[in-house]
């Protein structure tokens, strides 16, 4: 059974309750499939998470706050919060290792934003930011599993292969999106208003992540 790490938030999250609820979906989703679901907790030594990840299987990326706009050269604003400075960093460190040691990857939502960040890629640090963008945060006032829109995706993708269709609706949780992405990401899934809505690395074996939460989806 493979061991599955998955990143964790502070435990002074502003949406603690709702945080708290996605990762034990995400435990939950892992056990079904078969793995062996183990939490990073944050404010580990850089050696310390290395060394974790080394016993890993593959890296999950959770969902979460906001990433610390200084880190893609850009200011923080109002519509910025949830910014954890050990949790970004934590989870870059774990990132870029794992992309560079080839260990399989996926990120939920801010997942996708990490790897983007951790790449060097932008974010909309709000998706009012994109004058075409369409609604994209349908919490708290709608259910978590709530198909919101269709994603459109790349016909030879990873997740094409894996989902076996060229089309999916899903739930839509977030207020910031990918801007510019990174080099070495591929964009494989958009909404229909043209936002990103999932990444891969073509020259890593699996490295995917997606802008919704299948976790609310089993």
């Amino acid at each position: 059974m493979p061991l599955i790490g998955i990143t964790t938030h502070p435990i002074d999250s502003e949406d603690r309750a709702v945080l708290d609820l996605l990762i034990a979906q995400i435990v939950a989703g892992i056990e079904r499939a078969g793995g062996l679901p183990v939490l990073i907790p944050l404010g580990l030594e850089q050696h310390t998470l290395r060394a974790m990840l080394a016993r890993l299987d593959g890296l999950l990326l959770s969902g979460g706050g906001d990433i610390d706009p200084a880190l893609y050269g850009a200011l923080k604003t109002e519509h910025v919060s949830g910014i954890d400075a050990i949790r970004d960093q934590t989870e870059i460190t774990l990132c870029k290792d794992a992309l560079d040691t080839h260990k399989p990857l996926f990120g939920i939502c801010r997942g996708t934003q990490l790897m983007n960040v951790a790449l060097g890629g932008t974010l909309y640090r709000d998706i009012s930011e994109n004058p075409n963008a369409d609604r994209h945060t349908f919490y708290p006032d709608l259910p978590h599993d709530l198909r919101a829109h269709a994603v459109q995706l790349a016909e030879d993708s990873l997740i094409s292969t894996i989902l076996k269709q060229p089309q999916i609706m899903v739930n839509s949780l977030h207020h910031q999106a990918c801007r510019d992405v990174a080099t070495p990401l591929r964009v494989v899934a958009s909404s229909p208003d043209g936002m990103v809505e999932a990444l891969e690395m073509p020259e890593h074996p699996f490295a995917l992540s997606v802008q919704w939460h299948p976790e609310a989806m089993p």
